[in-house]
């Protein structure tokens, strides 16, 4: 029976996060992934990863944390990662939208996760947003041999098929659902199966018919269901493969199945 993987969700902010993965349970979504953000995270995604066995964690400090950034991160995250729980670097990458005033931080710190990704043969979380030339080409010459995923991907259709040329993956999530989000749409009709994820972000950038109010794993299926019918394929055909791809990238095909 087909079934659904949100591969980037932040459910350790919310206070009934167990409810939540009721929820996602009752509703066809069989495994999730929690990313973090800043070091003070690390260890509560990682002990609310420990706590159910359908529920994973990533490692890494996000764009803006980049200001906070001290080397001991590094073997702080090495560390942590020996537990099978953990399953990828994210999110990590560049935001140029809020503050250009550390570009160049951000950079230094995105090419040093990128690295310790590669050490560690995990995969990669990209938070890339108003940077895509910058993301493309510093993954381009730094990672060596993690797989890539573009989370919440806001790129051209044009871009995502460059980045797929690179043999990296992308993800979509609620944004696909907007009325007006052309680009998303577009570009979920032409990324090839086989380099598809899907995701919801929560509690963020919560899909249509219940945008407006908090996000959740559950609404993963909305997403799944809009971008069968850009396609005009069945909706399983959109859960086996990207649920297909999502175990094949992070490694968790080996439980719960």
């Amino acid at each position: 029976m087909a079934y659904l993987i949100d591969t980037h969700a932040h459910i350790d902010m919310y206070e009934n996060w167990e409810e939540i993965c009721n929820n996602a349970e009752n509703n066809g979504i069989k495994k999730i992934i929690i990313p973090s953000v800043e070091l003070k995270y690390f260890q509560k995604v990682l002990d609310i990863a420990n706590k159910r066995e359908n529920l994973y964690c990533m490692l890494g400090i996000f764009p803006s944390e980049a200001k906070t950034w001290n080397d001991k991160i590094l073997d702080t995250i090495r560390e942590l990662s020996k537990n099978k729980k953990v399953v990828g670097i994210g999110e990590i990458g560049l935001d140029y939208y809020w503050d250009k005033t550390f570009n160049e931080k951000q950079q230094e710190i995105f090419i040093k996760q990128i690295k310790l990704a590669n050490e560690l043969n995990l995969p990669i979380a990209v938070h890339d947003r108003e940077a895509h030339k910058d993301s493309f080409d510093i993954l381009k010459e730094y990672n060596k041999n993690s797989k890539v995923v573009f989370h919440c991907f806001s790129g051209s259709p044009e871009f995502a098929m460059e980045c797929i040329k690179e043999g990296w993956y992308i993800a979509l999530g609620g944004v696909v659902t907007f009325k007006n989000a052309v680009k998303a749409k577009d570009t979920a009709k032409i990324i090839p199966l086989d380099r598809l994820l899907l995701e919801t972000d929560s509690p963020y950038l919560t899909p249509v018919p219940h945008r407006g109010k908090e996000n959740q794993p559950a609404y993963v299926k909305y997403v799944a269901e809009e971008i069968a019918k850009l396609r005009d394929i069945d909706v399983e055909e959109i859960m086996t493969n990207t649920s297909k791809n999502a175990e094949s990238v992070f490694g968790i095909w080996k439980k719960n199945d």
